[in-house]
């Protein structure tokens, strides 16, 4: 079976040595590579193409969400998990619209982020639970208040958005019909039909269109 090739991106060394001691771990992973700035991890992604590439935001010559534009330009089928110490929902809004597949705060556990390798590796989002935590409540609650950037002509109804919502923010089938009581198959039928109306393919185009329709930003 192929390991799974992950690629660090830290300007911490012994960072990247925890990073590569938990990935070592796995039977299905292996570290391909590692850099400690921007401009040396560019260089190197474009040369090892890894599956994944853990990267962190401030780093220097190139910081985070500018590698995370360049990456995207020379090669797409990285997938970006963003490791970070910053909670702030600006950061989270921009790497998102740059193509990050997952974002993950540094005090996480390590299973953790071994889940979320695994999640984005597989074509999925990923976000945080802290940070998907604090923004349940208001999600459900809240009215959308688009920017204009999405597809402001599909209606979708108040039930739909909900589903679409919880969705973005990772939540399976079963924890979303937990969350709105009711039944995991009508889950389904309400994804399909949001899918179908939206004609978005994987959950990080969803977690992009809740982006840009504002329904994100209240970390």
């Amino acid at each position: 079976m192929s390991k799974l090739g992950v690629f660090l991106v830290d300007d911490h060394p012994i960072v990247r040595k925890g990073l590569k001691a938990l990935v070592a771990e796995q039977l299905d992973m292996e570290v391909v590579g590692e850099a400690g700035d921007g401009r040396s991890a560019l260089l190197q992604a474009k040369e090892l193409l890894p599956d994944v590439m853990i990267l962190d935001i401030t780093l220097p010559d190139l910081n985070g969400i500018q590698l995370m534009e360049k990456i995207k330009q020379v090669c797409p089928q990285v997938k970006v998990l963003v490791l970070t110490v910053h909670e702030a929902s600006g950061y989270l809004r921009q790497l998102f619209q740059v193509g990050a597949a997952g974002y993950l705060l540094k005090k996480t556990a390590g299973d953790e982020l071994i889940h979320a390798i695994r999640v984005v590796a597989s074509g999925s989002a990923y976000l945080d639970p802290t940070l998907a935590g604090k923004m349940v409540t208001t999600l459900v609650q809240s009215l959308p208040h688009g920017t204009g950037k999405a597809n402001t002509k599909t209606k979708l109804s108040e039930r739909e958005k909900e589903v679409l919502r919880l969705m973005a923010l990772g939540f399976s089938n079963k924890e979303i019909a937990g969350q709105l009581d009711l039944s995991a198959k009508t889950i389904e039928t309400y994804k399909a039909r949001v899918i179908e109306k939206l004609g978005l393919g994987s959950r990080a185009e969803l977690v992009r269109y809740a982006l840009n329709q504002g329904w994100l930003e209240d970390i």
